[in-house]
């Protein structure tokens, strides 16, 4: 008896059969200090963008302003990460009051046009604060780039990306401000100009 009494006791003392109430958790949440930590936490998720959450100028553009393929009037986009790439999914809405390229009318995001979709080939960010609090991030599309900040709310079910066309701003990066921070300086024609808008994409995480 005494024997059988030790023999469990060595066996939990050395960690090989479970003994009593193992009460400290494992830790599996996705450090979002890091990229890996980022992609980790998004890999097979779709985050969704829609309604309220779509700012006045997606990638700095105003939604109503006609660019033709580049105008920024949305219903609604989903990313989906997979592979550590986003795959951007976006039904645009209709520009009302804007015939020609380089008028400014009204965006009617209840007016759908054909969706649109592209994946990214290369994702990059860096300066990452703890808990993805801001990281400044590059998204390589095979004929585009956007570039600028991101975070994390404090809950992790919103991600906020603010992104202009590469060339196309200045001042969007963590360095400068936090994500919607006034830092922002528009590039026209050569010259820099103070970015008043809002191009704050919020994106609901599942």
């Amino acid at each position: 008896m005494k024997k059988q009494l030790l023999s469990a006791v060595v066996l939990c003392t050395v960690g090989l059969v479970g003994c009593g109430d193992d009460t400290d958790p494992i830790n599996t949440t996705p450090n979002l200090g890091t990229q890996s930590g980022i992609l980790t936490y998004l890999e097979g998720k779709s985050v969704v963008m829609e309604g309220e959450s779509i700012p006045s100028h997606p990638n700095g553009i105003n939604e109503g302003t006609n660019f033709g393929a580049s105008s920024q009037c949305y219903q609604k986009v989903t990313m989906s990460v997979m592979g550590g790439n986003f795959k951007v999914d976006s039904i645009p809405g209709t520009i009302e009051g804007a015939p020609n390229t380089g008028q400014t009318g009204t965006c009617n995001p209840n007016l759908p046009k054909n969706a649109l979709s592209f994946t990214s080939n290369n994702v990059l960010m860096e300066n990452i604060a703890p808990e993805g609090a801001c990281f400044d991030v590059v998204f390589t599309y095979p004929s585009f780039k956007q570039v600028g900040r991101g975070s994390f709310s404090s809950d992790r079910k919103t991600l906020n990306l603010e992104l202009f066309f590469e060339n196309a701003a200045t001042g969007a990066n963590c360095e400068a401000g936090p994500v919607g921070s006034k830092t922002v300086n528009l590039v026209v024609q050569g010259q820099s100009v103070p970015f008043t808008g809002d191009a704050v994409q919020k994106y609901t995480l599942p």
